[in-house]
């Protein structure tokens, strides 16, 4: 960290200066409680987790450290840092490994509200990762396939389909399970789709490939439609979150694939 020190040091500075003149009408001077972790060793900061271990998450986040890089940089694997089941040695080398990033102090309210955004993004991925599941449910229920999330090869390159079949092998259908949940994302999003179409029927030119999308604003389907309009693209549905409308449009898709049940 000592080679960006500097600079980063330079620029709080300046961001704080910046930000006390932006908002000079609306500063308020307020007492809080603030910890301060300058005048604690990383025994005090092992001692504290150790006892409230649901104080682990907010502190990660405070350094912007994830719990891949704990894994990768202490080899402490599967770390829920939101539930920690930590032995105390564990704990004492992860606060050794993030005593050096955490400023000298940070107010409890500043905290507890880095807490919350992270867990709020935490619990947004998993509503998704639902999503997906009820859509990959569905099209093994209604089709003549049996569909699974699989990796194959274009140019060299590995890349994933959310729903394949077969598993393994020449793909035969392909299906790309994407939510584009702002209007800002649409072209990224519909970009990615059509470079995945392209590879897989690059890779399998008998394949099939369908778009399974969820996209809030239902009056600019049409927006969606119009950019995946791609000779490589067989099928292209839209489903809400309910299940009468993942159902609804897993049928339709399969129907336009050609791998209905009967």
């Amino acid at each position: 960290m000592g080679w960006v020190q500097g600079d980063a040091d330079s620029r709080q500075e300046a961001i704080e200066d910046v930000l006390r003149n932006a908002f000079s009408n609306f500063i308020e001077k307020r007492e809080v409680d603030v910890i301060v972790f300058s005048s604690m060793t990383a025994f005090d900061l092992a001692n504290a987790i150790v006892n409230h271990p649901l104080i682990l998450k907010s502190l990660l986040a405070a350094c912007n450290i994830a719990a891949r890089a704990v894994e990768r940089d202490l080899s402490i694997k599967n770390l829920d840092t939101y539930n920690p089941r930590l032995s105390e040695d564990q704990i004492k080398v992860i606060a050794g490994y993030i005593k050096p990033f955490l400023p000298s102090y940070l107010e409890i309210p500043t905290l507890s509200r880095i807490d919350r955004v992270a867990f709020i993004d935490k619990e947004i991925r998993k509503v998704k990762g639902r999503w997906e599941k009820k859509i990959l449910e569905s099209l093994n229920r209604f089709g003549m396939l049996q569909f699974r999330k699989r990796m194959f090869v274009a140019e060299g390159e590995q890349f994933e389909l959310d729903a394949a079949s077969p598993e393994s092998g020449g793909v035969k259908v392909g299906i790309d399970i994407k939510r584009i949940e702002a209007r800002r994302d649409i072209h990224k999003r519909c970009d990615e789709i059509v470079n995945k179409a392209d590879k897989v029927k690059s890779s399998f030119p008998g394949s099939k490939f369908g778009v399974v999308v969820y996209y809030p604003f239902i009056e600019e389907h049409i927006n969606i439609q119009n950019r995946l309009r791609s000779d490589n693209i067989d099928g292209i549905v839209f489903a809400s979150e309910t299940k009468e409308s993942i159902e609804h449009a897993v049928r339709l898709l399969l129907s336009t694939l050609g791998v209905s049940k009967k």
